[in-house]
């Protein structure tokens, strides 16, 4: 759980300034941020998908898990939940005037809903790995330091949720490290390597639009594909 841990610092400090600084950081710096997490997450997909000991394991995996995540709409479906939430925020009695409530699921659901969650959250808990939840919390701080600027302090309680939800899934990925080989985990590494290049071109750097949700059940189809590889 030590990225989850490191998210949470990131959101506090970040909400705290933005607490304290308000809107005077310039957009343009931010603008310049984001990018360069692009690139690095970029760069990191790159590493991570050289890993891979048989680079057709990963093809297939990404080929089947975007069928079914395109069969389940997976992005859809998280791009649903969050309307959802908002909708059901908004439509409560009061809500417009309360921004402590507004701030906390503001930010607990920029912060929960997204790939980048999701598949930091697996690396961390099955091999240890960090480095995408650290880019992440990067990005969370720089987004509860402008949402804190103008929600107030109800963006720092979304620590709560990042805690649970984030914690909970590394926590979940880390009981099924005993039923995963080493090739296994290597497979599926390279296929979050590959997700994590879409996430990269289409989110951070928006180079063009990829719907990178729906590619996410790769991460348990490389490990099946290995696994049949190695029986056969």
């Amino acid at each position: 759980m030590t990225g989850t841990w490191i998210n949470v610092a990131t959101i506090l400090v970040g909400g705290t300034l933005g607490l304290l600084l308000g809107a005077r950081i310039p957009e343009k710096a931010r603008g310049t941020v984001v990018a360069a997490l692009g690139l690095f997450t970029f760069a990191l997909g790159v590493q991570m998908f050289l890993e891979t000991q048989n680079p057709l394991i990963v093809l297939g995996a990404l080929l089947i898990g975007g069928l079914l995540g395109e069969w389940w709409g997976i992005e859809a479906g998280l791009q649903r939940l969050g309307q959802r939430l908002e909708a059901r925020f908004m439509g409560s009695q009061g809500a417009e005037d309360n921004t402590f409530v507004k701030g906390f699921l503001t930010a607990s659901l920029l912060f929960c809903v997204g790939p980048m969650t999701i598949l930091g959250s697996i690396q961390d808990g099955l091999t240890g790995d960090y480095r995408l939840l650290a880019i992440k919390a990067v990005m969370d701080g720089f987004a509860a330091m402008a949402l804190a600027s103008t929600l107030g302090p109800g963006v720092l309680f979304s620590i709560l949720v990042v805690l649970g939800y984030q914690g909970g899934l590394s926590l979940a990925a880390s009981q099924a490290q005993a039923l995963l080989s080493d090739s296994m985990v290597q497979e599926m590494t390279a296929s979050g390597g590959v997700l994590l290049l879409g996430l990269a071109l289409g989110s951070l750097l928006e180079i063009r639009p990829i719907r990178t949700g729906n590619l996410l059940p790769a991460l348990a189809v490389a490990p099946l594909i290995a696994w049949l590889v190695a029986v056969l």
